[in-house]
């Protein structure tokens, strides 16, 4: 897990494939589509972000993208969309935007599979599998 400290601050496009703790200010885009995302209690984010999953203890600008599920933590602020397919306010946080709770794509991919898998087999030859 990589950690951006309280004093440390990036301009422009922030990438990588491990779990990420920002506490300090990141303005641009942030991708870590396979890893968590956490904005800690001092991280200030001028961004969009793109994540597996999103943590927000800290304050966020920009819009909010996650494969699994974002939380906006009591100390939180989202300015922005959000679009996850699971997401957790907690009380006292702050979400000014829109909200989508999508499903996850790979959800999707798979039951849309194994529907036009289903639909391809002809009842007939079901009945014949299972006796």
């Amino acid at each position: 897990m990589a950690t951006i400290g309280k004093s440390i601050v990036i301009k422009g496009d922030l990438s990588g494939d491990e779990d990420l703790i920002i506490d300090g200010k990141v303005e641009g885009r942030v991708q870590l589509p396979n890893n968590e995302i956490t904005i800690g209690p001092d991280g200030r984010i001028a961004a969009d972000i793109e994540a597996k999953s999103i943590i927000v203890v800290g304050q966020t600008a920009g819009d909010l993208n996650a494969s699994q599920r974002v939380e906006v933590q009591a100390t939180g602020t989202v300015e922005g969309n959000i679009t996850a397919p699971r997401l957790q306010i907690h009380e006292g946080a702050t979400v000014n935007g829109n909200i989508s709770m999508t499903k996850s794509p790979v959800a999707a991919k798979t039951q849309d599979d194994s529907s036009a898998s289903a639909a391809a087999t002809p009842i007939g030859d079901q009945a014949r599998k299972s006796a």
